[in-house]
């Protein structure tokens, strides 16, 4: 495993849920797109349920590196770059629920990939690589159905706590 796989732990265990749902936000533009940002789990729910502004994902594009250039990420968001261009053109206008579930678990992914790595350019290329513990998988790739998200959700939280088969 190459050092740019190594886990970076920050502390012993997960962050409250609470902690966790303001830097999911955060990555989706924080107050500056959500005239009330989530702060629990329940508000991220009601917050999906209406649909993310468009201006969240463009947010979340933006803040990306490694991963901006990568064509698997239309897959893992579930959006063409075609419509996502398109929706930079309404930022208010509300992605769907499932378009607004898949951009907030992506983001949510990358937070804990982030926690987990130390940094977001070390969890961009950790999601872009394959992965031994995915059966040499790129993280990025299974995040296109719920069984893979699950899968690296579960893998990360092994890294975290330092059980690496």
């Amino acid at each position: 495993m190459s050092s740019h796989n190594q886990p970076h732990r920050q502390g012993m265990g997960a962050p409250p849920a609470m902690e966790r749902v303001e830097r999911i936000a955060a990555l989706l533009g924080g107050a500056q797109v959500f005239r009330q940002p989530p702060k629990t789990a329940l508000d991220a729910h009601d917050l999906l349920l209406n649909g993310l502004p468009s201006a969240a994902l463009v947010r979340l594009f933006a803040n990306l590196g490694v991963l901006q250039r990568s064509p698997s990420l239309e897959r893992a968001v579930g959006m063409s770059l075609r419509t996502f261009q398109r929706r930079k053109d309404t930022p208010t206008r509300p992605l769907n629920p499932e378009q607004s579930g898949r951009a907030w678990k992506f983001a949510e992914i990358l937070a804990k990939a982030t926690e987990v790595f130390g940094s977001q350019e070390a969890a961009e290329r950790w999601l872009d690589q394959p992965a031994i513990g995915l059966d040499q998988r790129r993280p990025l790739d299974l995040l296109t159905t719920p069984a893979g998200v699950e899968m690296v959700d579960e893998f990360l939280t092994r890294l975290e706590y330092g059980v690496y088969a």
